[in-house]
């Protein structure tokens, strides 16, 4: 049962070989997509514009988990008696 587990574990290269097939082609042509960051910074401009509510919304959260963040930490840590 051991003695054939090389036989069951073989790469696809030794595969290959085994069955009389050519190795396989590498392919060079794999690019990654690029980026245009004009069209992306024309997006978030145009929505910003279309929306102007958000970045206010945006700051308010931030500010409202940063005071409950504040008021967690002397919560637990008993700074101050609420």
């Amino acid at each position: 049962m051991y003695g054939n587990n090389s036989l069951l574990i073989m790469g696809e290269a030794k595969r290959r070989k085994n069955l009389g097939i050519p190795p396989r082609e590498k392919t060079n042509d794999i690019k990654l997509p690029q980026l245009d960051k004009k069209a992306i910074q024309q997006k978030v401009r145009s929505t910003l514009y279309k929306y102007p509510i958000i970045p206010f919304l945006f700051y308010g959260a931030a500010i409202l988990i940063l005071i409950g963040g504040l008021f967690y930490v002397f919560k637990s840590f008993k700074i101050v008696s609420l």
